[in-house]
């Protein structure tokens, strides 16, 4: 009788090194390690990436001085040497947003070529940054010397609210009334102009004027009327 061979085994898996696992483990997760690794540094990299600001509007320059003075004064002088103008104040304050000077109890005189003398005086004043130009404000009061002594009366006396005075042209304006004093009588205008240098004061908008009569004005009248010739009657 023949004898029955033993049944097939299959082969026998050969156990491979640990050394050899290990390497085939990071091969295999090394390239998502690295991927993993990629995505948060560019996270990281956007996150603190500065952003670009947006263009922002230039904010509007506050009104405030940027300096003061006490006790000052400006003088302005001719291309000749001859001084034309002076400003006096308690205090003045600039604003550099608009260029302006804004003065306390403000006093403006305006020297002529004959030796005549125009003060304003008022409780506050404006100027421009140069001082060409100044305007007064409460309680404005002007006064013109004919031969520049303040201690003398005035010929021309001004009152009012508003002054707009311009210095290098010696020209004051107000189109406020005002209340003028000089020429023999007072007044009561609605806006004037006044040229220091020809001495000129022209009115404007109506106004009411009151004139102090001179004496033996009346008797001089019919004397005149009755000197004057009769024409003849024709025959």
């Amino acid at each position: 009788m023949a004898a029955l061979a033993p049944p097939p085994t299959s082969p026998r898996r050969r156990v491979q090194p640990l050394l050899w696992r290990l390497q085939s483990m990071l091969a295999s997760y090394v390239p998502l390690l690295l991927m993993a690794m990629l995505a948060g540094f560019t996270w990281w990299l956007i996150k603190n990436t500065p952003q670009l600001e947006t263009p922002r509007e230039k904010a509007a320059p506050k009104h405030e001085p940027d300096y003061r003075m006490n006790g000052f004064e400006v003088e302005r002088f001719s291309s000749d040497g001859r001084l034309t103008g002076r400003i006096i104040g308690t205090e003045m304050r600039h604003y550099p947003d608009n260029d302006t000077l804004e003065i306390d109890a403000p006093q403006l005189r305006a020297y002529g070529k004959q030796g005549e003398l125009l003060v304003a005086d008022a409780q506050r004043g404006l100027s421009n940054g140069d001082g060409s130009e100044v305007q007064l404000l409460g309680d404005v009061k002007v006064k013109r010397y004919p031969d520049g002594d303040p201690s003398q009366p005035p010929d021309l006396e001004l009152y009012g609210e508003f002054l707009h005075a311009f210095v290098p042209q010696q020209q004051i304006r107000s189109h406020l009334p005002a209340r003028v004093i000089g020429m023999g009588g007072e007044m009561q205008v609605k806006s004037f102009v006044y040229d220091q240098l020809t001495g000129r004061l022209s009115f404007s908008g109506g106004g009411r004027a009151t004139f102090a009569a001179r004496p033996g004005a009346r008797a001089a009248a019919p004397a005149a009327k009755a000197s004057a010739p009769t024409p003849a009657r024709k025959p």
